[in-house]
C-alpha cells in the first residue's frame, strides 16, 4: 500500500539489494527518501572497489566527453545512479519514477525528525558472511574525490548531540508520567474497572 513518503535509512545496507527494493517501490508510486546514503555498503575491500571505479570512470565519450557518461562522486548521487538503471530510465514511467527518488548524505534538517525504516533483505549482517571483505560507499567516494566528508561529520556530530537532548528529555517525560500514574493508581481504581470492564 503507498505511503504519503518512505524514509529510509541506509545505514549498512548493501548498495544493490537496497537500490532494487527502492527502483520497485518508486515504478509502483511510492516517494522515498535515501538519508545516509554514506553508511552505504558494497562487498568487496576498498582497493578492489577502486580498481573497479577507476575503469568505471574509463568509459567515457570519447571525442567530447562533456557529452557523458557522468561519474558521481557522491555517494547518494551514486546510489541515485545505481537505482537509475533499474527504472528503465528512458521511458516516461521511468522518468517520472526516478523523480520520486530523494537520495541524502546523513540525515538533513526536515528527516531527522520523521520516522525512519531499514530495508531487512538488503542488510549486509543478513547478506553477507561475516568473513567477507565490504567497502563502506563514504570511504571509496572520498578516496575517488568526493569533497564533503569532514563537512558532513560535523553536521551529523551536531545532529547527534540535538538528537540525544531531545532524547533524554523525552525519557524525562516518560518518568513523571509513570510516577502521576502510580500516584494516581489509588484513587482511579474504581474508575479503571469500570474502563476495563468496557474494554479500555
Amino acid at each position: 500500500m503507498l505511503e504519503s513518503t518512505i524514509i529510509i535509512d541506509a545505514r549498512e545496507h548493501l548498495l544493490g539489494r537496497l537500490a532494487s527494493v527502492i527502483a520497485k517501490e518508486l515504478l509502483a508510486g511510492q516517494k522515498v527518501v535515501v538519508v545516509r546514503c554514506d553508511e552505504i555498503v558494497i562487498s568487496g575491500s576498498l582497493v578492489r572497489n577502486r580498481v573497479k571505479y577507476a575503469q568505471f570512470r574509463n568509459k567515457r565519450m570519447n571525442t567530447n566527453p562533456g557529452k557523458g557518461p557522468y561519474h558521481f562522486k557522491s555517494p547518494a548521487r551514486m546510489l541515485w545512479r545505481t537505482v537509475r538503471g533499474m527504472v528503465h530510465q528512458k521511458t516516461a514511467r521511468g522518468q517520472e519514477a526516478i523523480g520520486r527518488l530523494s537520495t541524502f548524505e546523513g540525515i538533513p534538517h526536515p528527516y531527522d525528525k520523521k520516522k525512519r525504516v531499514v530495508v531487512p533483505a538488503a542488510l549486509r549482517v543478513m547478506r553477507l558472511k561475516s568473513i567477507r571483505e565490504h567497502t563502506v560507499l563514504g570511504v571509496l567516494a572520498d578516496s575517488v574525490g568526493w569533497k564533503h566528508k569532514d563537512l558532513l561529520k560535523k553536521l551529523e556530530d551536531k545532529r547527534r548531540v540535538k538528537c540525544d537532548s531531545f532524547y533524554q528529555k523525552k525519557k524525562a517525560r516518560a518518568l513523571l508520567k509513570e510516577k502521576a500514574v502510580a500516584a494516581a493508581a489509588g484513587e482511579l481504581t474504581k474508575v479503571n474497572e469500570v474502563l476495563a470492564a468496557s474494554g479500555y
